[in-house]
């Protein structure tokens, strides 16, 4: 497995990122069958250290985990921890799909914008009615059956995910519903 050990403005030492090396890679193999990369990065925000992990598997799914604690270490080993309850928690569903899907998941590259919120002052009437684009990048849109979709949600711990339907490459939604349900949009599905 790669690993991207880093600190946003800290330094992070060479018992630290071994540490890491050593515990991700006990948590995850016992939960995933071939992870490719993991990236982890370190912050500190006052007196309070932040971790956040990604790691990403041989399936196509991504599992993320986030946690904080006034120790570097212990903001790691909690961060591991919900990492390692998402892979068992999912750890059946993860070894179903990787045994019906033939490839690995294919992902397609979409151009993602970021806008500038609009100004408070609802009297107020905007100048014009394009937005202003903050940024610009390229985010990655995977194919998947909805099932594996929902699973993906999950593990990245998002109210929503985008994708393309696997059976017809239409673009579809999930989403997490106020109630916690599970909503899918399928613009395809109108009773056909």
């Amino acid at each position: 497995m790669r690993y991207q050990i880093s600190g946003r403005q800290i330094d992070i030492g060479e018992a630290l990122q071994t540490h890491v090396q050593t515990e991700l890679d006990e948590a995850v193999g016992k939960y995933a069958g071939r992870p490719t990369d993991a990236a982890v990065i370190f912050s500190k925000t006052g007196f309070e250290y932040s971790c956040e992990s990604t790691v990403h598997l041989s399936t196509g799914m991504t599992a993320t985990a986030k946690a904080n604690a006034t120790e570097i270490y212990a903001s790691f080993d909690q961060c591991r921890e919900k990492l390692e309850k998402q892979l068992r928690r999912y750890k059946r569903r993860l070894k179903d799909h990787g045994r019906e899907r033939k490839q690995p998941v294919e992902s397609f590259g979409e151009p993602s914008y970021i806008l500038a919120a609009t100004a408070e002052d609802d009297e107020k009437e905007p100048d014009t009615l394009q937005p202003i684009i903050v940024a610009e990048m390229e985010t990655k849109v995977p194919t998947l059956s909805v099932g594996e979709a929902v699973m993906q949600m999950e593990l990245s711990g998002s109210q929503l995910l985008v994708f393309r339907h696997e059976t017809h490459n239409g673009v579809n939604v999930v989403y997490r519903r106020d109630d916690g349900n599970v909503g899918w949009i399928d613009p395809r599905s109108n009773g056909r």
